[in-house]
């Protein structure tokens, strides 16, 4: 189906809408939006694809309406919005238009929908309150789109069409940020997978850049592993692996003694020529080269190992 039209509602926007019209075009960039709840465009049709206006929900006639009596649910009971339906749809579609590998395009939907489309379906259909958020409900993205529309005494004819392309734009970019991140990071997890295999039974992780590890290292079961290497510029770094997504506790600290200190006053304190500096907080030191990071990395490993001893 190629549609000649991309039919929403005239008047005040929302979220779920705007995030539709931003996949749809990216499908169909030829397609005219037509804003509008005048009958004969808000009907089924060939040239066209109707999206949160004209009750129902029929994606072979191309319409995608959730206002309706028995408007579809996920698997959950949750509602949908019509950026979940359009998203159900077309989601697939929108991540192999944007570049997104095949193999990777299930995880990405999956991920997307989840923290991005969710809560706009929820928010939407008045399953969740963006005054949950206290005093950033209206620092959320929904509430952000919707603060764009024009305000009440703005007469203007075609300070609507004009708010609406503004929304659809800002939206726009948020969608493709997220979804490059998300992509991003499955690229990160195939790197780090191979990157936990070759390090083998060594308690050190060596990464060929600065890239998210830690989920590639929990789902290896990894545990043997303490510090990450990671080149960064012109130096590398050593740093610890989180116990948590969440907090800052890791499974082996650096050396006490290396906390807080510089240059020629790290390098007596360790023995390592090339050190550079400590974190206060032992979480991240730097070192001149490869060699110099990884002798620090194997101090650090034998510390944290003693350490581990004392208290079994």
């Amino acid at each position: 189906m190629t549609p000649s039209y991309l039919v929403t509602h005239s008047g005040g926007f929302h979220a779920d809408e705007v995030f539709s019209t931003v996949i749809l075009t990216r499908l169909f960039p030829e397609a005219e939006i037509v804003r509008s709840r005048a009958p004969d465009w808000i009907a089924p049709a060939e040239d066209r694809i109707i999206y949160d206006v004209g009750g129902l929900y029929d994606p072979e006639a191309g319409i995608f309406d959730h206002h309706q009596r028995g408007a579809p649910l996920r698997e959950d009971g949750a509602p949908y919005s019509s950026f979940g339906l359009v998203w159900k749809h077309f989601g697939r579609d929108y991540l192999a238009a944007s570049g997104v590998p095949e193999a990777h395009v299930d995880p990405v939907h999956a991920s997307f929908d989840t923290g991005f489309v969710l809560p706009v379906d929820l928010v939407d259909n008045g399953a969740l309150n963006l005054s949950e958020a206290g005093a950033l409900s209206g620092m959320t993205l929904p509430g952000l789109i919707e603060s764009l529309k024009p305000v009440f005494d703005d007469t203007d004819p075609e300070a609507e069409i004009r708010a609406f392309r503004q929304a659809v734009e800002i939206a726009r970019a948020f969608i493709e940020a997220r979804i490059a991140r998300s992509a991003a990071k499955r690229r990160a997890e195939v790197l780090a997978e191979e990157a936990v295999k070759a390090a083998g039974d060594s308690h050190v992780l060596e990464l060929p850049m600065g890239m998210p590890f830690r989920p590639a290292v929990i789902k290896a079961g990894a545990d043997h592993l303490l510090f990450v290497v990671t080149p960064r510029g012109g130096d590398w770094t050593l740093g610890g692996i989180r116990l948590n997504d969440d907090g800052f506790e890791q499974r082996a600290d650096l050396p006490a003694a290396w906390a807080g200190l510089n240059g020629a006053e790290l390098e007596a304190v360790s023995g390592v020529e090339g050190a550079i500096f400590c974190h206060n907080g032992r979480f991240i030191a730097a070192a001149k080269s490869r060699e110099a990071v990884m002798a620090m990395a194997a101090l650090a490993v034998e510390e944290a190992l003693a350490a581990g001893a004392a208290q079994a």
